[in-house]
């Protein structure tokens, strides 16, 4: 008896770290970076709801870009910082990149664009379902799924509300 105890225990360690592999290695693609040049983004639009305050950036370049009427281009972030009750809460980051659609099927793409939760530390939040972000952002696809578009283009040096 202890003997299979032994043998079942085992095999219940053992198809648990094959389980639990199997899953880090089908995780979702992501591959979203947390911007360097944070510091430098221009704050040029937010929200505030309730307790939750946010400032929405980008970079001067794409501002202009999208101000003439271009395609935002691969390599663009935009940052939205998430403070609550007056404190930094979160950042939530999308970037696009040439062909990283291609990481998710027709029903969750949003163009190329990714998306990606940190921590007000700068750590990723890999319990947030970035599902919801492509979701909601669907719902933009007229302009290169930006909520913001308009608020870019009312943007002339003071961040819009």
């Amino acid at each position: 008896m202890n003997t299979l105890l032994t043998y079942a225990t085992g095999a219940a360690i053992a198809f648990s770290a094959v389980a639990l592999a199997g899953w880090q290695v089908h995780a979702e693609t992501n591959r979203v970076k947390f911007p360097e040049n944070l510091d430098t983004l221009v704050h040029y639009t937010g929200r505030q709801r309730g307790e939750s305050v946010t400032h929405i950036k980008t970079t001067q370049n794409v501002i202009d870009t999208i101000k003439a009427g271009k395609p935002v281009p691969d390599g663009a972030q935009f940052v939205l910082i998430d403070y609550r009750n007056g404190e930094l809460y979160r950042y939530f980051a999308m970037e696009k990149g040439a062909n990283w659609g291609a990481d998710y099927d027709d029903t969750r793409r949003t163009g190329n664009w990714q998306f990606q939760w940190d921590w007000a530390d700068r750590t990723i939040n890999k319990a947030e379902n970035t599902n919801r972000c492509q979701s909601c952002h669907q719902g933009a696809s007229g302009n290169d799924f930006l909520f913001t578009h308009s608020e870019i283009q009312a943007f002339h040096g003071t961040p819009v509300n």
